[in-house]
């Protein structure tokens, strides 16, 4: 980009980049020529226009301006010009380092008392400047006095604050109790940031006139220039904005009135170098301010007086910043007359459809267009927020050629937003009242936006997704089955960040912490591997339950199958319903159930709600009633948890993995069998706890795992598979999972299990025979991702929670 030489010198302190729809502001500064420091908590979109970074979150004053200082001995060589800020946050942030550095600006004291609207009221009323009366609301005891001292209808708003957040009109008693309720269970930074200066609520009797902007550049006292515009009545009882036009089509006294009353009031405040957005209204009596903003005017302001009068407010802001004298700017007729709009939408909501005609930016009339929402995208409006889409400028010779062409451009910008219904995937709710669950709608049309967002996401987008891991961390390891939930979930987020995308482990040991990254953590799917919520084996299946309440999408099978799985007898029950063969069983509940005498020694008794082969050792199988009595006793009393007991098959062990959930994505991949007869004699044929998880060098020695198995007929192969496959579909998994299954002398296979969420480390059987595959460890979880990603671009939100599933 080309830069202007005469700014080349110059180095400017730039406090917050903002958000995106905030580049032009950047560019322009980059294409003067100036040396750009970014104050910021990180670094974002703005670097191509930076040149040095501080990285301190501004909302920290203090740790903001010690890293100021750091910087500047770093770096002795710079030395700062000015320092601005155009982003409302942070406009008390910047005046503190006005003033430690000694530049020119707006001091500290003078931006606080400017900003809080209470304070600013108090400042006008204490001098006999006009000012609507006001009240300030210390709580709901504050109500009936304002009612009584204050005259219908009043406005309820924040003392901080932008945009009109949660600044209401009311009309009567009922309506100033059922607004403060609304405003106060709301207002929060996060829905409007400009409010971490505080969350105080005043009240105000409402102004009726012409409300305008004023745009102001002041320096050493003196307007240098100032520019009026119409702000066209909003949708009440809240101030959105509507339509705003350049210039002002109020009588030129009126507009005389405004622009004094602007002056002496900066004057009396003691503001004498800066660059102000003065919100106003011309009353019958008079001119009487509403807000002074001491900032450059945000969205269209900048290209609107641009395009009317010629002059670049970002330009006097930099002059008025480093001190370089600016002469009076004397309007003349204006180039043109603009009308901007807002594009706004009636409800809360999902952007479903944008379709912007591409005449449109042939229309010679059209000034600016700037559409800050995609497809997918949450869109919330009164009561749930206070967002529009974004706005659309027009030109014309005079006001009613501008009006003409808006309508006309208008007409080529369509785009629709689907509402919430919790009867479907969309749609909207009923209200009580005006501000009817509002809270409760936004978090459900943001948590909406999530799923729609996944479901138009491309294979090739699949790295800019924000991953969440949900695991188990054990900082300090307890044991082998400690230490694998810990490893599993950091190779899984060492891997997914190796390849570019953006992770966050969610740790259900702490759930907390883990509830709050939900709640906050804007991460767009989960990869589930979570085995324990507070260190208990038996809550599993409720993570996948919090991420189905959050609307998060997920990776794996759903609480209904996690649940179902965990719970052997039931399985048994179920797979014997479906006549999937399974070893003869029965179960115990309490040492005085009778097991049956139909069941032939040997059998295997298993606890029936337990994972990780917990309580299975070579004691589990029994030959006789007395060993039997015994190993009830342990599983039942020692172990607390009922017994399954099933005979014992003796013969190969096939581990049977799948990848998918629908019919047209299922993938049996290669088996794994574990054959047991070189172990030694005493040992029975089983994987008991110590060769799982402790490394028992018996076991690790003595079985042989074939990955794929040798001289198997592909008949027997084929038959174990289509056993899975039926288990696997019958249970409802998702996405993968490991299905255990015995073959008997004679061949005849036999299901033990189905885990829905088997361990997927590197080093697992799941990865292993996925690379027999073709699959790299990257691929196989990029592949696990893309399965997710499908079930919730084909299907509706909580299908799998439905009765038919099965």
């Amino acid at each position: 980009m080309k830069k202007n030489h005469s700014f080349l010198q110059t180095t400017l302190l730039v406090v917050n980049t903002g958000s995106p729809k905030k580049r032009f502001i950047l560019q322009k500064l980059n294409k003067m020529g100036l040396t750009i420091v970014m104050l910021s908590k990180e670094k974002n979109w703005a670097t191509p226009y930076v040149d040095h970074w501080i990285l301190a979150d501004t909302n920290n004053h203090a740790g903001s301006l010690q890293a100021i200082f750091a910087f500047l001995k770093q770096h002795p060589q710079v030395r700062f010009d000015g320092a601005v800020t155009y982003w409302e946050d942070d406009v008390l942030l910047c005046s503190k380092i006005v003033d430690e550095l000694s530049l020119t600006g707006i001091s500290y004291t003078v931006a606080n008392l400017a900003r809080n609207k209470y304070l600013f009221r108090e400042f006008c009323r204490q001098r006999e400047l006009p000012a609507p009366k006001h009240l300030l609301l210390n709580g709901k005891s504050d109500l009936d006095l304002a009612a009584e001292s204050l005259t219908f209808p009043l406005v309820i708003k924040p003392i901080y604050g932008s945009s009109s957040a949660f600044v209401v009109k009311v009309n009567s008693l009922e309506e100033l109790h059922e607004t403060y309720d609304y405003i106060a269970g709301n207002l929060s930074v996060e829905t409007e940031s400009a409010l971490s200066s505080g969350l105080s609520l005043m009240a105000e009797e409402y102004i009726d006139g012409d409300e305008v902007d004023i745009d102001i550049i002041l320096q050493n006292g003196k307007v240098k220039f100032y520019s009026i515009a119409d702000n066209y009545k909003t949708t009440e009882p809240f101030f959105i904005e509507t339509t705003h036009a350049l210039p002002s089509h109020l009588p030129q006294d009126n507009q005389r009135s405004l622009i004094e009353m602007a002056e002496e009031i900066l004057e009396q405040l003691g503001v004498q170098n800066a660059c102000i957005h003065f919100e106003a209204k011309m009353t019958k009596t008079g001119p009487v301010p509403l807000e002074v903003n001491l900032r450059i005017g945000g969205d269209e302001v900048y290209a609107s007086i641009k395009n009317v009068w010629g002059v670049d407010m970002i330009e006097l802001l930099v002059l008025v910043a480093t001190g370089t004298f600016i002469k009076v700017i004397h309007k003349d007729e204006p180039k043109k007359h603009l009308l901007s709009q807002t594009l706004q939408v009636t409800e809360s909501g999902v952007l479903s459809k944008v379709d912007i005609d591409p005449e449109l930016k042939n229309k010679p009339y059209v000034e600016d267009l700037y559409f800050g929402k995609e497809i997918g995208d949450p869109i919330l409006v009164p009561p749930e927020g206070f967002e529009y889409l974004g706005w659309l400028s027009v030109s014309g010779d005079n006001l009613l050629d501008a009006q003409d062409n808006l309508q006309e451009a208008m007409e080529l910008v369509k785009y629709d937003v689907v509402k919430y219904d919790p009867a479907s995937s969309i749609g909207k709710t009923k209200r009580r009242s005006r501000f009817g669950a509002a809270s409760l709608q936004k978090n459900i049309v943001l948590n909406q936006a999530r799923i729609e967002s996944i479901r138009r996401i491309s294979k090739s987008d699949l790295r800019q997704l924000h991953i969440g891991i949900a695991g188990n961390s054990y900082p300090k390891i307890e044991g082998q089955v400690e230490t694998e939930l810990s490893q599993v979930s950091q190779k899984i987020q060492a891997t997914l960040q190796e390849v570019g995308y953006k992770t966050t482990f969610i740790d259900f040991n702490n759930l907390p912490a883990a509830l709050k990254i939900l709640e906050h953590g804007k991460i767009d799917l989960i990869f589930n591997v979570c085995e324990r919520v507070n260190n208990s084996s038996l809550l599993e299946p409720h993570p996948a339950a919090f991420f189905d309440a959050f609307q998060i999408p997920y990776t794996g099978s759903n609480p209904f199958t996690l649940a179902l799985c965990m719970d052997k007898i039931k399985v048994k029950k179920l797979l014997q319903f479906h006549n999937i063969p399974t070893p003869k069983w029965d179960y115990a509940y309490s040492l005085e159930d009778e097991i049956s005498d139909e069941l032939d020694f040997p059998l295997i008794v298993k606890p029936a709600q337990s994972d990780n082969s917990i309580g299975i050792t070579n004691e589990s199988i029994v030959t006789n009633e007395k060993e039997l009595e015994a190993q009830l006793k342990y599983v039942i009393t020692s172990l607390k948890q009922p017994a399954l007991v099933e005979e014992f098959i003796e013969g190969d062990e096939y581990d049977v993995s799948i990848l998918g959930s629908e019919q047209d994505d299922l993938q049996v991949l290669p088996l794994s069998r574990s054959i047991f007869t070189h172990l030694p004699k005493g040992l029975w044929h089983i994987y008991p706890f110590s060769a799982k998880y402790e490394n028992d060098p018996i076991y690790k020695d003595n079985i042989d795992v074939q990955r794929p198995p040798r001289g198997v007929e592909a008949k027997l192969q084929s038959l174990v598979s289509e056993i899975a496959l039926d288990t696997y579909n019958i249970l409802d998994c998702h996405d993968y999972g490991r299905i255990e299954v015995r073959v008997d002398k004679h061949d005849n296979p036999y299901v033990l299990e189905l885990n829905p969420n088997p361990s997927i480390n590197i080093r697992d059987c799941l990865p292993a025979v996925a690379q027999l595959a073709g699959m790299s460890y990257v691929e196989f979880l990029e592949t696990i991702i893309g399965l997710a990603l499908k079930r919730y671009q084909n299907r509706p939100a909580y299908y799998h929670l439905q009765p038919n599933t099965l």
